[in-house]
């Protein structure tokens, strides 16, 4: 499907949601208070989309997005009390989940490892390792909730209410950036022609693994930034399911996008902002008692399935996606 045609679903996704929006505000609910909720949302979704684009345009699949958000929310949390800057423990999220991106590459180019099997493994790994790392490091199973003076502040916005994160401005920056350097830079021509034919990398003389595995690694740094993000700039807590099946919602948004960055923004902001609607509708009197509560929580998730059926078979993937390298 050509981007246009994305592009004209993602508009009346937007659409929809403002009709939803206009009648909840018909309720009472602030109009502000749903697009701050949706922006938050969105963000970690968003810088997990893009580093997946980049992932997936070098040939290099990372379902384990879900794991890397597990594991640097409590990687954010303990170098955030460490240096008791919330900032500074986002950004060893980032750091930690490069370093887990850079590995799934290595495995998947130099151990020719099924890719999705990685993933897979990472994502049940996560599981575990994140109880274990909530009771060794605070001895206390299932939660944490840390000094409110590490959340980091959101900006106001001029003549305006409205109140963001700075990350969700990063997160458009990134969108921006990677579309910027994948159409017009020549690290990005490496990058897609790695995904697509990547025997032509080689008769360049440029090594294919190793732009893959930096293209792993920068999409792990941005999932993991995405992931401390959560505790240390939404919630303000620790919790061990803290992901709540985000970085699946963040792979629907890369099948949404066609591997585009900026398509990839917008349809993190659509899955956002259902999330924001259904956090806002359970908390909002008269609303929450007509609509069934479990129901209103499956709203992003139900979009999620909706989106995959829809734009699953018109997909573009690279050639080589998947596929280790072999030179002959």
């Amino acid at each position: 499907m050509r981007v246009w045609k994305r592009l004209l679903w993602a508009l009346l996704g937007i659409a929809a949601l403002a009709m939803v929006s206009y009648e909840l505000s018909q309720a009472g609910v602030r109009p502000v208070k749903l697009v701050e909720t949706g922006l938050l949302a969105m963000t970690p979704l968003a810088l997990a989309a893009v580093g997946e684009c980049i992932n997936e345009k070098a040939g290099v699949i990372n379902i384990g997005i879900e794991g890397i958000f597990l594991i640097t929310a409590v990687v954010g949390v303990y170098w955030a009390e460490v240096f008791n800057s919330g900032l500074i423990g986002i950004l060893m999220g980032g750091v930690f989940g490069g370093l887990i991106g850079a590995v799934l590459g290595v495995l998947s180019t130099y151990g020719k490892a099924d890719q999705i099997i990685a993933g897979m493994g990472l994502n049940v790994m996560s599981l575990g390792l994140v109880q274990y790392l909530l009771m060794a490091i605070w001895a206390f199973p299932g939660i944490h909730i840390f000094p409110r003076e590490l959340v980091v502040p959101r900006l106001s916005l001029p003549f305006t209410e409205l109140r963001i994160s700075p990350f969700t401005l990063i997160a458009v920056a990134a969108a921006v950036l990677a579309t910027l350097m994948l159409g017009r830079t020549l690290l990005g021509l490496r990058i897609r022609a790695a995904g697509d034919k990547p025997e032509a990398v080689d008769v360049a003389g440029i090594n294919v693994n190793h732009v893959r595995i930096l293209a792993s690694a920068l999409g792990g740094f941005l999932a993991g930034v995405g992931g401390a993000f959560m505790p240390l700039g939404w919630f303000g807590g620790l919790v061990k399911e803290i992901s709540a099946g985000r970085g699946f919602i963040a792979l629907a948004a890369v099948v949404f996008a066609g591997l585009n960055p900026l398509l990839a923004l917008i349809a993190s902001f659509i899955f956002g902002y259902a999330e924001g609607v259904a956090f806002t509708i359970v908390v909002t009197p008269g609303v929450k008692e007509v609509i069934p509560f479990h129901f209103i929580q499956m709203i992003p998730y139900l979009l999620t399935i909706i989106i995959l059926a829809i734009f699953v078979t018109f997909r573009r993937f690279p050639n080589a996606l998947g596929k280790p390298y072999i030179r002959e």
